[in-house]
Order: structure tokens, then C-alpha cells, then sequence
């Protein structure tokens, strides 16, 4: 193996290749050069700019660690990713604030979940949570008609365009020899004896060890590096509307209805962003394209995919209900508003824009399940990032030292 490595050092070879631009790509990077400055790493991304994806359509929330199940990857890195990012976002000037968050019950049926959620943020060191009256509710955000919720100082809002990019500039000012590629789309893997072939549309990237963080393609980059994977990733788009300058100040920060938990996302909310703007959403409806933003998108491969999978008809089946009425709001303005004047009655129809659209990679099981915490797995040369829903954005830079942590000790790195 010695042998090969020396040959290998007259090349252009990186001791890691990252693919996947995304934060917890960028993440992945900043920690690994952070805890090895020597580890000569590229960061290759298929778009022309990172966190075009999954991380540059989301809500722009930093998690607190409510809703995620003790004890679970997402509870622990939610948290601790939380402080990170946010002693990340001060010391590099990130557009962020620590706001705080209200959750709103609106019926007597929602009480036993919000206890459920509350012990959640108790067992998950959710710090400062409490639970109030309505009148409490209402001095936070006095639009809101509630019988009660919880308070959840620790959640905020954040920058994460802003954060990922930063993450990236910081590890490469650790080492030079370090490089992030923007355009360049891999689309085959050659393994070869001690390193393998990143081919990309326009390069070949020659590399010791692989990490992916591919997010929405995740499942097909596991596939292309070999890896049996029973599970599919089926994309969900969500849509949001915005509040019009006329009805910005009925919401303050950040509020959110209880979950129903029967149904695999979170609800509609409403969320101030960092740009000041009001965005109320999003919904949750099948997508036809993996990456495709609007209602309209199509790609026939994407489609065939998902609909060819069981599991995803097994999702289907045991969400019927929920799923009709997701798409029917999502083609109805009137719809849309009804839901939202569950928390706020006094919305009106001139009160909102259309708004953006993101898409969330769910690895589905072929039960349907929807595989609800993160999912790493790995090989002798290769770490995948599978499953990285929300909180992974919040969580990233937890996530990114675990991978880093995995890397070391299965790459035999030197710390």
C-alpha cells in the first residue's frame, strides 16, 4: 500500500474528496481540515455556488431539539450543532439572532402532544423551554389565538447560505493545498487499487478516501460507489407564502402549531427571517423532480424512481388523507390561508405572496418508512451521509465532527 501511495503523491491526489456542497458537506470539510491541518481535501459541489440545494431552500431556523426522540442522532447533534453554530455565526459576523420561539396550541386534542414534545426538550437539555398560558402566548405574539404552548427561547433564525460558504473559506485558509470545485457533477466513481477516480462532466479528481453528503442524490451516489442500498430517496417540495408589508407585524420572530404526529413534517409556520421577511409555510407534497422548485417540474427519471418504489406507495397509502389535502392547499391560496388562520384568525387574503419552494430528501424504507433519524453509513474507503433531514442544517457542524470523528478512525488518520 506504500508503494502505491508514494506512486500517487507525484499526481494531483487529495487525501479526502468531499462531494456534496451543501452545509453538512461544508461543515464536514471545516472539521475535518479544523482537526487535521495537513489533510490535503477537496470539496466538490455539481452547482455553480454551494448550499444551492436543500440548505439555500429551507426555513432558516436553528433548531432547538424539541421534537426529536431522546437519546436519538438528531437529538444529540441538534443540540450540540446548535451552540456550535451559533459561536460559529458571532465569531464570523453571520447574519443571525437567538429570537425565540412560541408553540401554539389551538384545541384541547393537541395538549397531550405538546406535553409529549415539552418532556422531549426536558430530556434533550433544551434549555430555558417553559410552558404558558394564552395570555403568555399572546404578550409574545399578540396576533395569535391559542389555548396555551411552550416557549422555546434557544430557537433563532440564521443565515445559512452565508454559514456554509464561511465554513468552506475557514477550512481552506487551514491548508491551501485544499480546494473547493464548484460546476462539476460526478458522475462515476472507479475504485483503484488504494485510491479511487472522482469523474466528473468536465475532471477527474483522484482521492485516498470519499465522504458523500449528497442530500437529494444521496441514494445515487451510494449506488455509483458501490454500496447495496435498499432505501430510496424520495423528494417532498414544500411551498411558502410570505406576509405583505401590510400584515408583517402580526408576527414578531417564530410560531409554530404542535405537530400532528401522525403525519412525518412538522406543519405550517410562520418564521421572520434574517432579511426581516415574513415566510408562512411550508407544506409537504410529492415532487416530480428531485431538485425541481416549482409545481409544475418534471423529470421523467425522478418520477419513474420514486414511483417505481414500493415504499413511497406505502407512504402514500398510509398518508392518504394528509397527502390530498397537502396537494389541494398546495394549488389553493384560500386553503393555504385557512391554515395559517388556525394560529393567526386575522389574516386576510391580501395579507399574502407567493412565496419560494424547497425540497426535502426523505430516505424511504420499501415499508415506507420514512427513516427519521440521520443515517450514516460506511465502507474500507468511503463514509455516507444517507438520511439528513431537519435539524441536519442546525445540527451540521455536530454532524460534520461525527463524520470527522468516523473518518479518523476507520481512514486511520492521524489527529
Amino acid at each position: 500500500m506504500s508503494q502505491i501511495y508514494s506512486i500517487l503523491e507525484n499526481k494531483d491526489i487529495f487525501d479526502i474528496a468531499i462531494i456534496g456542497g451543501g452545509i453538512v458537506g461544508a461543515a464536514t470539510f471545516y472539521k475535518l481540515q479544523q482537526r487535521n491541518k495537513d489533510l490535503k481535501i477537496v470539496l466538490i459541489e455539481k452547482e455553480d455556488k454551494l448550499a444551492n440545494h436543500q440548505t439555500g431552500h429551507n426555513s432558516g431556523v436553528i433548531h432547538s431539539g424539541l421534537y426529536y426522540a431522546p437519546g436519538s442522532l438528531k437529538a444529540k447533534n441538534c443540540v450540540k450543532g446548535r451552540h456550535e453554530l451559533v459561536a460559529f455565526a458571532k465569531e464570523h459576523q453571520i447574519d443571525h439572532d437567538v429570537c425565540g420561539k412560541v408553540v401554539a396550541a389551538t384545541q384541547e386534542s393537541e395538549l397531550p402532544f405538546m406535553d409529549k414534545i415539552f418532556n422531549n426538550g426536558l430530556a434533550n437539555n433544551t434549555e430555558g423551554i417553559e410552558k404558558i398560558t394564552a395570555d403568555q402566548v399572546k404578550e409574545i405574539e399578540p396576533y395569535v389565538e391559542s389555548i396555551g404552548g411552550i416557549w422555546v427561547p434557544c430557537t433563532g433564525i440564521i443565515d445559512f447560505v452565508g454559514a456554509t460558504n464561511k465554513m468552506a473559506k475557514v477550512a481552506i485558509g487551514m491548508n491551501f493545498n485544499s480546494k473547493v470545485q464548484l460546476g462539476e457533477k460526478v458522475i462515476a466513481i472507479n475504485k483503484k487499487e488504494g485510491y479511487s477516480e472522482v469523474v466528473t462532466e468536465h475532471k477527474m479528481f483522484l482521492a485516498k478516501r470519499l465522504i458523500f453528503c449528497a442530500g437529494l442524490q444521496a441514494d445515487r451516489m451510494a449506488r455509483k460507489d458501490g454500496v447495496k442500498l435498499k432505501e430510496k430517496v424520495v423528494g417532498f417540495r414544500g411551498d411558502y407564502y410570505e406576509l405583505t408589508d401590510q400584515a408583517k407585524h402580526k408576527v414578531k420572530n417564530l410560531i409554530y402549531p404542535v405537530p400532528n404526529p401522525a403525519f412525518p413534517f412538522l406543519g405550517v409556520h410562520f418564521t421572520r427571517m434574517t432579511t426581516g421577511d415574513i415566510e408562512c409555510g411550508p407544506n409537504a407534497v410529492f415532487t416530480f423532480k428531485r431538485e425541481g422548485y416549482n409545481k409544475t417540474d418534471f423529470d421523467l427519471r425522478d418520477t419513474i424512481d420514486a414511483l417505481s418504489y414500493k415504499g413511497t406507495w406505502k407512504l402514500f397509502l398510509g398518508n392518504m388523507k394528509f397527502g390530498i389535502n397537502e396537494y389541494r392547499r398546495a394549488f389553493s391560496k384560500r386553503l393555504f390561508l385557512k391554515t395559517l388562520r388556525g394560529l393567526i384568525p386575522s389574516l386576510e387574503m391580501d395579507d399574502l405572496k407567493p412565496g419560494r419552494s424547497g425540497v426535502r430528501a426523505m430516505l424511504l424504507s420499501q415499508d415506507g418508512d420514512t427513516r427519521d433519524d440521520f443515517k450514516i453509513e460506511y465502507t474500507s474507503d468511503s463514509i455516507h451521509v444517507l438520511n439528513a433531514p431537519s435539524p441536519a442544517a442546525t445540527a451540521s457542524l455536530a454532524i460534520g465532527e461525527y463524520v470527522a470523528e468516523i473518518a479518523e478512525e476507520r481512514f486511520g488518520l492521524k489527529v
